[in-house]
Parts: C-alpha cells; structure tokens; sequence
C-alpha cells in the first residue's frame, strides 16, 4: 500500500469523465507504470516520488486583507500541501495533454511523470510550479 499512489489515483478522478471509476484508475495508472519501467528501467514509483519533489512549490502568494486594504504577500509552503499541488499539478498536465487528443492518458500519464521527474520544461507540472514561484517573487 503507498499513499502517494493513492493521492494520485484519487487527484486522476476529480472532475473528469473519470471521476468515481477508481478500478479504471487504477488501470490506468498501473499501465503508464509498466510503460515507464519498460522505457527507463527504473522503478516507476521512485520515478513518481522524484517527480512529486520537482513539481512541489516552496513559495506561494496569499491575500491579506487589512482595513479594507488587500495586499498580496509571498509565503512558504507547508510540506503536505506542497506534495499535494504537485500530485494536483501532474493530475491536471495529465488531463490536459489526454483531452481531444489521440494519446491515450496512461500515455499522457508516463509522458507527464517522466518530464516532471527529468526536471524538464515541457512538463505542465514544472510550468505552473515555476510560474507559481515566479508570482511568489513578485510579491516579496
């Protein structure tokens, strides 16, 4: 049992035409799983955790409001909400790269992970990270 596939499975069903078919999840996840050990030779769960540590903001922007006035202010953050946007974030590339397009999503899938845990750009996980940071800066 791991948690953070879990966490992944579950962020794949929100909001999409897979939302409640967790056995099709699953499916899905464990074939873009045999497609990544296949390509790589590594073990696709560590491919995941590095992954999730490239695509983790440090720094995010939070509303303050004081006396009618509303500022902006630059924040670090938490460890399990950091682990979480980036599980959201890989979810969504994920999507976003399956939607109207011939790639299946477990393909979509072993594309997202393996950008992501490259460090690469063409990840839609490392963009909004970087993007994400990037407001965080402004605001500091």
């Amino acid at each position: 049992y791991c948690p953070i596939l879990e966490r992944l499975v579950c962020s794949l069903m929100l909001k999409s035409r897979n939302s409640g078919k967790k056995i099709k999840t699953i499916a899905i996840v464990k074939h873009a799983f045999y497609l990544l050990h296949k390509t790589t030779g590594k073990n696709p769960i560590q491919l995941l955790v590095d992954a999730i540590s490239n695509c983790a903001p440090h720094e995010d922007s939070l509303m303050l409001s004081n006396s009618g006035q509303k500022k902006r202010e630059a924040v670090d953050v938490s460890p399990y909400r950091k682990i979480s946007q980036a599980i959201y974030f890989i979810a969504v590339g994920t999507k976003k790269a399956a939607f109207k397009n011939p790639k299946s999503i477990s393909i979509a899938l072993h594309d997202e992970i393996l950008n992501a845990a490259r460090n690469s750009n063409t990840s839609y996980a490392i963009k909004k990270k970087l993007d994400l940071e990037k407001n965080a800066s402004l605001f500091r």
